[in-house]
């Protein structure tokens, strides 16, 4: 299993602790670095650092020479197709063939309202995801693209430079059965899940079987990640540390809002929000698990976002264990 970290980086990340975070996420050995695509904190406090995510992607473009990297996702809300899709394609010549290009359908309304950007009805929203990518394949092709969609269109456009890889990576965030998945099936080269047990994690799998089936694709052919947050320690203490500096940085988050001198009903909430909690072996036997089940990279959201320690315990006593 590949093991990634996701930093959420509207939470009052600074330039210099984002390069401080990239060049730590390469030098540590993990696979892969992503971060949110958000416009202000997501605590309510909107006058905290939110680093655009596109320019940060530049920025790790240059920092790293190994590590793959993207959104963990774009709301498609956000910036039109054609736009995403010139902004992915040169990323990746940029990173030599490093960028995954993560959409969503978006869902944080306050964002949208703040910054005047229309928020659709949902079934919209995802008719537009589809499109999008759609709009960005086309423009990822040889040739001029021409595209009509209800939303969206291209007439004889033009994308240079072109994706180094072939194809580019798109990768769909989302747990939706009836359209996220299906979307995923037609046209997805990755599924990133998210706040789900192993067992609701098979179930929606069958499902995804069965939009593959119905548009005649191989599942096998789609990458199945997975976003977790994670409270992990050396032991109790060290939990107790690794938790309480996610508190200081999530305060309105509901997992840390309750959170008492004994931490353990804060500990079944994470972990019933499908988060990794433990020592590091406890760790390592839950991952073992959903690598069983199917899953293939895990992106470790990271919420305590200066708490370096806490990703060189990872990196030393977790990670050599992935790569087995």
């Amino acid at each position: 299993m590949d093991l990634g970290v996701m930093v959420e980086g509207q939470e009052d990340v600074s330039w210099d602790l984002w390069r401080r975070f990239v060049t730590t996420v390469e030098d540590l050995g993990f696979e892969s670095l992503w971060r949110s695509d958000h416009l202000f904190s997501l605590s309510g406090a909107r006058t905290r650092d939110a680093l655009d995510a596109y320019v940060a992607f530049a920025l790790a473009a240059e920092l790293t020479e190994r590590v793959k990297f993207g959104p963990l996702v774009s709301p498609i809300t956000f910036r039109h197709p054609s736009i995403l899709g010139r902004m992915a394609a040169q990323i990746d010549e940029l990173s030599n063939g490093r960028f995954v290009a993560g959409v969503g359908a978006g869902w944080n309304v306050p964002e949208h309202t703040a910054f005047g950007i229309p928020f659709p009805p949902l079934r919209e929203r995802m008719d537009r995801l589809e499109e999008s990518i759609r709009v960005m394949k086309a423009l990822w092709s040889e040739g001029p693209s021409n595209f009509n969609g209800r939303y969206y269109q291209l007439q004889d456009a033009e994308c240079y430079p072109k994706p180094v890889q072939k194809p580019l990576p798109i990768m769909v965030g989302g747990m939706g059965e009836r359209r996220t998945l299906k979307i995923v099936a037609e046209l997805a080269d990755e599924w990133n899940s998210l706040g789900v047990t192993i067992d609701d994690y098979k179930r929606k799998t069958e499902v995804l079987k069965g939009h593959c089936a119905a548009v005649g694709r191989n599942p096998c052919g789609i990458k199945h990640s997975q976003m977790s947050g994670f409270i992990v320690g050396k032991d109790d203490q060290d939990i107790r540390r690794h938790l309480v500096n996610i508190g200081r940085k999530l305060k309105s988050d509901a997992i840390v809002g309750s959170m008492t001198a004994d931490p353990s009903n804060v500990l079944a909430e994470a972990r019933s929000r499908g988060w990794l909690v433990g020592t590091p072996s406890q760790v390592v036997d839950e991952l073992g698990k959903r690598s069983e089940a199917g899953i293939s990279r895990v992106m470790l959201q990271h919420h305590a976002n200066d708490d370096f320690e806490v990703l060189e315990l990872l990196a030393t006593e977790v990670l050599p264990q992935m790569q087995r």
